[in-house]
């Protein structure tokens, strides 16, 4: 078993080790700085018990020091040395420090799965069943009512249609929308709302040809109280989302954490 910091070749070859302190029993603990030590040998041992040095008049087994008689508890330690090559097995709780570790040491792969972070909440919606209506020249919320998957149930697809995450952070957020309508040539395009207010928008002017748009930003959250939404607008005569059936979801609202951000 390695030494704990050091490489065996490091370690000097005389250990001040802790002093025992005595109970009235004949055997006790072998420690340095309060983690076991195993000697290589009694014979590598010096221990002074009330001023008296004592030398092979003991045994050692792992971590543990036997002086075959009962050691009274009025006696005192007055040092305990180690010569020669000895290894700390166990740190104590809390012994170990970041000074300790090498760089790089700690791989994911010694993370427990908790540890990491990841990029949730996160979710992904489209509409689905019928078309949307939507009045001319008026920002609409788009009702994406269908979850492809929601890991942490922050999106409400059947009342608010909104994406509320709980933890705080940087998101990206991305939506798109199958726009149709007669063809009034004029701006069309979709509205990112944070807390019901305007924040972001993407707009092209289109001749009233059907057609896909998109929106993508990045958002700060508070993990709590915020949410987004996402809002459709176009100057073409009765104009509607298309929800394109099938497996196309061109008609999209989708969200999910930056990791670090």
């Amino acid at each position: 078993m390695a030494y704990l910091g050091r490489g065996l070749d490091k370690i000097s070859n005389i250990e001040v080790l802790d002093n025992i302190t005595f109970d009235g029993s004949s055997s006790y603990s072998i420690t340095k700085g309060s983690v076991a030590f195993t000697p290589n040998s009694a014979q590598s041992c010096l221990i002074s018990i009330d001023g008296v040095v004592q030398a092979t008049n003991f045994s050692v087994n792992s971590s543990t020091i036997d002086f075959g008689v009962a050691i009274p508890s009025t006696s005192v330690c007055n040092f305990f040395l180690h010569y020669g090559t000895g290894v700390m097995t166990v740190p104590s709780d809390g012994s170990v420090t970041t000074a300790k570790l090498g760089d790089g040491a700690v791989t994911s792969a010694k993370l427990d799965s908790g540890v990491l972070p990841t990029n949730t909440p996160s979710f992904f919606a489209y509409r689905s069943g019928s078309v949307q209506n939507f009045s001319q020249n008026t920002a609409t919320k788009l009702q994406f009512n269908t979850e492809l998957y929601d890991t942490d149930n922050c999106y409400d697809n059947s009342t608010n249609y909104r994406f509320t995450p709980t933890t705080a952070g940087k998101y990206y957020i991305s939506a798109g929308a199958y726009i149709d309508g007669t063809s009034t040539a004029s701006p069309t395009g979709l509205k990112l709302y944070k807390n019901g207010s305007f924040y972001h928008s993407a707009f092209i002017y289109s001749g009233g040809l059907a057609g896909g748009h998109h929106i993508h930003n990045i958002v700060d959250f508070n993990g709590s109280s915020d949410y987004a939404e996402i809002f459709v607008e176009s100057g073409n005569s009765s104009p509607f989302i298309n929800y394109q059936p099938g497996s196309a979801l061109s008609t999209f609202f989708c969200a999910y954490k930056i990791i670090g951000a």
